[in-house]
């Protein structure tokens, strides 16, 4: 699968954002923070190869319920194959601006959690603002926005929208990264 990330990198690097998938060192520390036993509704935008998307689905509980937001029309495809046997589990071929009407069309309320493999840093500033807003809005007052980025430039931006953030950095993904824990104000 890493070949085809390499391909879609090289022809998409704006959506795609990184020349390789994510390790299992930094998918562990990205879910390492949600609450699997309480959590009913868990959302993923940015799947890409699905590296978290298997921790999230190693993890949960079976009945909560996950939701995959994947722009990518090559990676949506491999994406819906590969889980299409999940029980509660929705892959849609969409923008992550658009969440709400995604929620609203499988049902879900609120949720838990929300699992971003997004490039922020290499998207326009009003698409990553359209997609914290949405994600805030979505998040459940004790849910969880967790986030991985390579650099910190973009904390300022994530602070506009989570006030309550903790970052740890996974040196054992290449490149290595900074994993953002965001809770809403309390």
């Amino acid at each position: 699968m890493s070949l085809s990330f390499v391909s879609q990198y090289i022809v998409k690097p704006r959506t795609v954002g990184a020349i390789l998938p994510s390790s299992t060192y930094l998918a562990a520390k990205m879910v390492g923070e949600i609450d699997f036993n309480s959590a009913s509704y868990i959302i993923e935008l940015g799947p890409g190869t699905g590296v978290f998307t298997d921790k999230l689905l190693d993890k949960r509980n079976e009945k909560t319920t996950i939701l995959i937001i994947e722009y990518n029309r090559e990676f949506y495809k491999r994406l819906a194959y590969k889980y299409k046997d999940e029980k509660n589990f929705y892959v849609v071929n969409g923008s992550a601006e658009n969440l709400h009407l995604y929620m609203k069309m499988y049902n879900i309320p609120y949720a838990d959690a929300i699992v971003s493999g997004l490039p922020f840093a290499s998207l326009p500033k009003e698409m990553s603002d359209s997609i914290l807003i949405s994600s805030k809005a979505a998040l459940h007052q004790d849910g969880k926005f967790i986030t991985f980025q390579y650099t910190k430039w973009k904390r300022k931006m994530i602070e506009e929208y989570f006030s309550d953030i903790n970052v740890k950095k996974e040196l054992r993904n290449v490149p290595p990264a900074y994993v953002f824990s965001c809770s809403k104000e309390s």
